[in-house]
């Protein structure tokens, strides 16, 4: 089992940055993970992954050109970092190790966190 503990999440200004952070208790590197966020009254939707070793990333339309996503094996830990923020990107950010095939999309696993909330308002 692995346990996924988000943090970072904030009140930004329209136009700000944040950092997201997920630490893992156990290993990740064998997985791939990703990023999720749950707008109130909305759908969990998928924001960004990284593969294995981080090769590869893919983002959401929404988001491609200003989040970046990473990682740190050595440190069981993910990034999400987040510029650019816009109202709409407000939402609960919830972190997942997965699964990732080249050519398919990204594979959610049944490992979450609890999820950090950013705010994005003037």
């Amino acid at each position: 089992q692995v346990q996924l503990v988000e943090s970072g999440g904030g009140l930004v200004q329209p136009g700000g940055s944040l950092t997201l952070s997920c630490a893992a208790s156990g290993s990740i590197f064998s997985y791939a993970m990703g990023w999720y966020r749950q707008a109130p009254g909305q759908q969990r939707d998928w924001v960004a992954s990284i593969s294995t070793y981080g090769s590869r990333t893919n983002y959401a339309d929404s988001v491609k050109g200003r989040f970046t996503i990473s990682r740190d094996n050595a440190k069981n830990t993910v990034y999400l970092q987040m510029n650019s923020l816009k109202p709409e990107d407000t939402a609960v950010y919830y972190c997942n190790r997965g699964n990732w095939s080249p050519g398919a999309p990204y594979s959610a696993g049944a490992y979450w966190g609890k999820g950090t909330p950013v705010t994005v308002s003037s």
